[in-house]
């Protein structure tokens, strides 16, 4: 009995302490990775939000939606800076990551996420904005045109996750989402280095570099902390059902949609979801870059930004080149 007490209570200081050396990480993260923007309460939760580029009412307006684990930072290391003399941009953390906040505990389904990005944009003057998502914001942005198709202009998914897939979820994100969350996922900015953090950029990023500078300015840490981890874990866990809800609804997609995506994406398969997505939409066109892994908003950003300048012509929103 005793021996089984101070093995409780050894695991408990070895817990409290872990804890306390990832206490200390996050708020070294959310000193690096400060918010850059504003932050405002939309449907009673604080979302942050980094416009950018022309005055309101000068341009069309663009709203960039990050993946999975990201965070504003994400899209204003090169992409947002490209697009800004052409467009009013509007980088928004989707709810639970960076700094605003999750509106269902239960982690926010694709639609949730997308009335609220979409409301917060609105509260900024965003009127019926084009709007690119990558990866996991990909299928933000196809459930926000499925479901709110009067609310967005043009579509632009970028790598995104819209059909579906066999592989089995990432442990991490299985044992995340249930009820043993809360146990580890608070001690992962003291395990996990930064060594391994560069390695998984690395991988993400594959046959791609990860550009000069990016580890610096995202600041991977902010991803770490236990909000974040446990808003991901959640959402993770409930996309292949949530994406299967969606396909029936693809051919209602009334919109000028430019789909891009790299040939040799490992993370999101051009073939599982692009080319059957760009099949699915009726006013939808595929441009597939060779290559290209899956963070071509980097890797490729021209490209990108050149897609979202397409988008914009179909629309109606620039003269056609």
């Amino acid at each position: 009995m005793k021996v089984t007490l101070y093995l409780l209570l050894a695991l408990a200081l070895i817990w409290l302490l872990l804890w306390l050396i990832a206490l200390k990480e996050t708020r070294e993260a959310e000193r690096d990775a400060f918010p850059r923007g504003e932050i405002i309460e939309v449907n009673g939760h604080a979302m942050h939000v980094v416009v950018t580029g022309a005055e309101k009412g000068a341009a069309p307006d663009l709203v960039l939606i990050h993946g999975s684990n990201g965070h504003t930072r994400d899209m204003t290391f090169r992409l947002a800076g490209l697009l800004a003399p052409r467009y009013r941009v509007y980088i928004i953390d989707r709810p639970g990551l960076g700094y605003s906040e999750a509106t269902n505990p239960r982690g926010d389904t694709l639609t949730e996420q997308a009335r609220q990005i979409a409301d917060t944009a609105a509260a900024f003057g965003a009127e019926k904005p084009i709007v690119m998502g990558h990866s996991y914001g990909g299928s933000v942005a196809l459930a926000w045109a499925v479901h709110m198709p009067g609310r967005l202009s043009a579509l632009v998914p970028v790598a995104a996750p819209s059909h579906s897939w066999d592989t089995p979820l990432d442990p991490l994100y299985k044992w995340g989402s249930s009820p043993l969350g809360p146990l580890f996922l608070p001690l992962l900015p003291a395990l996990v280095t930064e060594g391994r953090m560069e390695r998984i950029l690395e991988g993400v990023f594959e046959p791609d570099s990860v550009p000069e500078g990016y580890f610096d300015w995202f600041v991977p840490k902010l991803s770490l902390r236990y909000a974040s981890m446990h808003a991901t874990a959640h959402q993770r866990a409930g996309l292949l059902p949530e994406i299967e809800a969606l396909i029936p609804l693809y051919g209602q997609i009334d919109l000028p949609t430019e789909i891009i995506h790299g040939t040799e994406d490992t993370t999101v398969g051009l073939t599982i979801h692009s080319e059957p997505l760009e099949r699915a939409v009726p006013d939808a066109v595929l441009t597939p870059l060779e290559g290209h892994g899956h963070m071509i908003q980097h890797s490729a950003a021209e490209d990108v930004a050149a897609a979202i300048d397409r988008a914009a012509e179909r629309a109606g929103l620039r003269p056609a080149r």
